[in-house]
């Protein structure tokens, strides 16, 4: 069995990557705390968007659990997957739903993207390590 060492990146873009990570976990420790706390901007938006407030507590505690996986070096590329799906639904919900600017939104989910791709390794490793399911009666 042969195994491959990727080459180390350079001292910059690991610090600009480490830069982005707690940019990206501050600004979702925020936003998930005031969807918690019940900020009555959110409580508002949360209401027209019509799924009830118990959305609003299922997204701020996912966001506060993307923003903490982000800031763990074996779970960065976890948090920058959830908070993807968080904020392609935020997207979506702004230019559908609420209206206003997506733009905060977009940027949000276009550094997550960036993060997840320079972790790109540990998806695959991931991916590898998840024990492949069957159907039963079903043969691979």
């Amino acid at each position: 069995m042969s195994t491959i060492v990727a080459p180390a990146r350079p001292y910059w873009t690991s610090a600009a990557l480490w830069f982005v990570r707690g940019l990206l976990a501050l600004v979702f420790v925020a936003a998930g705390g005031a969807k918690l706390y019940g900020v009555p901007m959110l409580v508002e938006n949360f209401q027209h968007i019509g799924l009830g407030q118990w959305f609003r507590y299922v997204t701020g505690g996912l966001e506060i659990i993307g923003a903490i996986l982000l800031l763990l070096p074996h779970k960065t590329v976890l948090g920058a997957l959830l908070l993807i799906c968080i904020m392609v639904g935020a997207v979506i919900t702004h230019l559908f739903i609420i209206g206003g600017s997506a733009v905060p939104a977009i940027v949000l989910l276009a550094l997550n993207a960036v993060v997840a791709y320079a972790g790109r390794g540990q998806i695959a490793s991931l991916v590898k390590a998840s024990p492949a399911k069957t159907l039963p009666g079903k043969t691979s």
